[in-house]
């Protein structure tokens, strides 16, 4: 019962990476995109009706977290406690920047707003990928199960780490690549005329940046991580799940040469589900990695709550989850096609 939990938590949050993940994108190649006041409405109308419920899915995967790995998530939180109040105003700032431009009429209203939107879009995209970072890198954990970690040390993985150094870096710009190569493939479904060309020109750019970082990144992950390549050594069948990722980027970007827009965003989607799962499945039984002895590591065991509760809960998820798939699957339908500038 703890692993299935812990699937479901890496299922909740590669969904929220794929749906909140697309609005990120958009953010950030938003000022590359748009020319006129109506292609920026049309933009901001693509999102408009979903960004709100997709950020239901990094609150149900932290409660979720806290229900089923309260050790875990007692640990996290207070470690990355300066990242997560960072997290929370990006994503205020984000939300307010979407709803309070359209409510004055004046250009540099308007235009200070689309600032906040492509910033916060931005930094989230960083902080989220700077944090997968730290996750696989691992935290200096203490006998009584909690860290700090400062902001930077020397800039080198090791037994005392930063939030930053170079690997986490790299995962960050990684994160920013991936999004924006989504998001130009969100835009591309959802647009036409000369927006939808700019999107296009964006999203093949970004696929081979997205490519060369992500190449990048797996060839780093065995010198600061090397139990996440061990793991697969021992189970070479988990090898078909990064694999596949890859297979699922190169169709990405076939079909955005081939003009398949809709298959090419959902190829990028299943891209980062994939890949996503691939680190979980080479961090398994790990949650949180301690840097300064492996004993003191937090995982799905060890940071579980009690087997009953675990089994009671599973229960209860199972209609809930089915809700939560059941509403965003009618709002998307409603929403689907083409967006126009009239939509907002």
């Amino acid at each position: 019962m703890e692993t299935l939990w812990f699937g479901i938590v890496t299922l909740m949050l590669g969904v929220y990476v794929i749906l909140d993940g697309f609005d990120f994108g958009v953010g950030m190649i938003y000022p590359f995109v748009v020319r006129t006041e109506a292609e920026r409405r049309t933009v901001l109308a693509s999102i408009g009706p979903v960004w709100n419920g997709n950020e239901v899915w990094l609150i149900a995967a932290g409660a979720v977290l806290f229900f089923a790995y309260p050790k875990a998530f007692a640990a996290g939180f207070s470690g990355f406690y300066l990242a997560l109040i960072l997290v929370l105003w990006l994503l205020i700032f984000r939300g307010l920047a979407l709803e309070l431009r359209s409510h004055i009429d004046h250009v540099l209203w308007r235009q200070g707003w689309d600032a906040v939107f492509t910033t916060a879009s931005s930094l989230l995209a960083i902080v989220f990928g700077a944090a997968l970072g730290n996750l696989i890198r691992g935290v200096p954990l203490n006998r009584e199960g909690y860290f700090f970690v400062p902001l930077w040390t020397d800039f080198l993985p090791g037994p005392d780490p930063g939030i930053l150094d170079w690997f986490t870096t790299l995962l960050a710009i990684t994160s920013v690549s991936i999004l924006a190569f989504h998001g130009a493939n969100y835009l591309v479904m959802k647009t036409e005329g000369a927006l939808y060309e700019r999107a296009v020109s964006i999203a093949s750019v970004m696929g081979w940046v997205t490519a060369g970082c992500t190449a990048l990144t797996v060839t780093a992950v065995p010198f600061v991580q090397p139990s996440l390549a061990l793991n697969f050594a021992g189970h070479p069948m988990e090898y078909l799940v990064p694999l596949s990722g890859i297979a699922a980027l190169g169709c990405s970007l076939y079909l955005r040469r081939r003009q398949r827009d809709t298959a090419a965003f959902f190829a990028s989607s299943l891209f980062i589900l994939l890949m996503l799962s691939s680190v979980t499945f080479g961090m398994y039984p790990y949650i949180l990695v301690s840097t300064t002895d492996p004993a003191l590591s937090l995982t799905v065991f060890n940071a579980a709550t009690d087997s009953y509760g675990l089994t009671t809960g599973f229960a209860w998820f199972g209609v809930g989850f089915m809700l939560m798939l059941a509403y965003q699957a009618y709002v998307y339908s409603l929403f689907w096609g083409k967006t126009r500038p009239d939509a907002q």
